[in-house]
């Protein structure tokens, strides 16, 4: 078995594209396709990531942020 590691990219319309060259020449393979976001986050409308607001609502409530006053 060999395992190839590579990224690739998708077209605006889901679309990829692959093309492997290996020194298994005339042969059939098996081959299994793992597909996974290359570490980016999913983002809202807004673009924060999601579940962000949810994650840290009420982060500082035991610490209340102070604004110095002497401005």
């Amino acid at each position: 078995m060999q395992t190839i590691a590579l990224k690739a990219r998708t077209d605006s319309d889901g679309v990829m594209k692959l093309e492997v060259t290996t020194d298994l020449v005339d042969q059939e393979l098996e081959i299994i396709l793992v597909m996974q976001p290359s570490g980016v986050k999913a983002t809202d409308s807004m673009g924060y990531p999601l579940g962000y607001f949810e994650e840290t609502y009420g982060s500082f409530a035991d610490e209340p942020l102070e604004r110095n006053q002497s401005m």
